[in-house]
């Protein structure tokens, strides 16, 4: 299963997901039955593409024996070794929940009306960049003894896209979520005192770095108070153009009425969450819509104002993509929107509630969020941003994280995906095994440096080369320098208007303020 390098007395609350799952299968195999069903949720989430061919081996044995074997997957190569395939669509949301195509993989590579089959035919790719990036420094992690880690000095380059790669336990996430990550934010004066890196001796940067953004798959709340419009800060502009209609002017409201933070125009029986937390006596508790609002959050009153036949809580209720035409004219809302659609998240509801959001999408919302203010040199460092993407997905993730290293940024990716893993300008390989067999570096450089290493990811790397799906490197371009942060000088035509009055600070309570702030 993999997981020769977990010690017998780990805590189970320190393990993956992955690494919990299989540990649950592991406890099935030596049981030899017969005519079971096992349903497992993605078990290749956290495997390297080594362990993930230990781990389909193991599920055939199963199957072998007389059982079901039943996966919701994304992995291409599991996916291949399938005996049949169910294949939802055609798109996600309400332009899906079909099932458009079944079969053998092999049949599903000649039904056009497949997604997932063009992907697996080779029809649909991603290529590999014509060019790799030549970094403009380097960020130097000095001597990181973090669990397993004994690799001594690691370099980072900036001004390209890093991937770290390795075989499941190696350190990835100790090297570069626990110690590297913290110790960036360290160097950030506002958060010094907040942050905790793993064992290190310390921290060089090669060129200034004015944030850090780490995008995992944590929750982006706890409540239905939190959604994709407050965490992406859509729901700021939105309050303010639903204060400018004449209604709401004549009632003398304010951009804080149209809150279903605050009180004044959200349902109070529900405080504006538009569902009910009922607590079951030993059940887990569950939430039920409020009967008061219907679920719509705000009071019937704050409703009657509406924008282009539209109240708030049409607005909230609306995907995406479809928002994204409704406000072609509204520079501020349509730039986040945006965002949420290269993303891969057009399908999602604006006010959809974080609580219904997977660790995936999350994790896309968060990287929407960061994609509206970009100013000067950003490290963006995201722990396996394809969990839970369809390579369809992958290629529109891939796109967005190459525009922000073109835009002068720096790309820190933990990855097992070799879709993206051959995307990155320089890998940084730790192995050669998992536990206390690993955290070396053993090997660095770009992917056909890698590739020719020898190591696990080497050979996987080199693999995914010669599969003839990407495009040959030719050669490599320099490094993008980031935008600058300095503030714009007054124009001559600026100078001319007259100062403008001050304006009405915006009703905001601390419910807003905290549900509606991005990290």
């Amino acid at each position: 299963m993999g997981l020769g390098y977990l010690p017998l007395d780990r805590a189970a609350a320190t393990l993956s997901g992955g690494e919990a799952q299989r540990i649950r299968l592991a406890s099935q195999l030596g049981a030899g039955l017969c005519a079971v069903t096992y349903v497992l949720d993605e078990p290749t989430v956290g495997l390297h593409p080594r362990d993930t061919d230990r781990l389909l081996h193991t599920l055939e044995g199963l199957r072998d024996q007389g059982n079901t074997v039943l996966l919701v997957e994304h992995d291409p190569e599991t996916i291949d070794r399938a005996d049949w395939v169910i294949d939802l669509g055609p798109e996600a949301g309400i332009h899906g929940g079909r099932v458009v195509a079944r079969g053998t993989p092999q049949a599903l590579r000649s039904d056009p009306a497949s997604v997932t089959g063009r992907w697996l035919s080779g029809e649909a790719h991603i290529p590999v960049p014509a060019s790799r990036r030549s970094p403009r420094a380097e960020l130097v992690l000095r001597d990181p003894t973090g669990n397993n880690l004994r690799c001594g000095d690691v370099a980072f380059p900036t001004g390209v896209w890093v991937a770290v790669t390795g075989v499941s336990g190696s350190g990835k996430s100790t090297l570069v979520m626990d110690t590297l990550a913290p110790a960036l934010q360290a160097q950030q004066t506002a958060r010094g005192g907040e942050v905790f890196a793993a064992s290190h001796r310390g921290l060089e940067l090669g060129e200034a770095v004015d944030r850090v953004v780490v995008v995992d798959q944590s929750p982006i709340g706890r409540t239905p108070r939190s959604t994709p419009a407050t965490y992406t800060k859509v729901m700021d502009p939105l309050r303010a153009l639903f204060a400018q209609i004449p209604g709401a002017k004549a009632r003398g409201w304010q951009p804080g009425r149209f809150s279903f933070n605050a009180p004044g125009g959200r349902c109070e029986i529900c405080e504006g969450r538009g569902a009910i937390l009922v607590e079951m006596h030993f059940l887990p508790d569950v939430w039920v819509t409020c009967d008061a609002c219907a679920g719509k959050r705000f009071d019937p009153e704050t409703l009657e104002v509406r924008w282009q036949g539209r109240s708030i809580a049409d607005v909230l209720a609306m995907r995406a993509d479809e928002a994204l035409s409704l406000f072609a004219n509204h520079r501020k809302i349509h730039r986040q929107l945006q965002a949420l659609c290269d993303v891969g998240l057009g399908y999602v509801t604006l006010g959809q509630p974080a609580t219904t959001l997977s660790g995936g999408e999350a994790q896309r919302v968060k990287l929407a969020a960061e994609l509206g203010s970009r100013r000067g040199h950003v490290v963006y460092v995201l722990d396996e941003p394809t969990t839970g993407l369809h390579l369809a997905d992958v290629a529109k993730l891939v796109e967005v994280l190459h525009r922000l290293v073109d835009d002068g940024h720096t790309v820190i990716t933990i990855e097992h995906h070799l879709g993206m893993v051959v995307q990155a300008d320089h890998l940084v390989d730790l192995g050669p095994e998992g536990g206390v067999r690993g955290g070396l570096v053993v090997a660095a450089g770009t992917p056909e440096q890698v590739a020719q290493t020898g190591t696990a990811t080497g050979v996987a790397v080199a693999k995914e080369l010669a599969s003839g799906r990407t495009a040959p490197v030719v050669g490599k371009r320099k490094a993008a320098k980031p935008r600058a942060r300095a503030e714009r000088l007054p124009t001559k035509k600026a100078a001319k208007k007259p100062a403008k009055k001050p304006k009405r600070p915006t009703e905001r309570t601390a419910a807003d303020a905290s549900d509606d702030a991005s990290p």
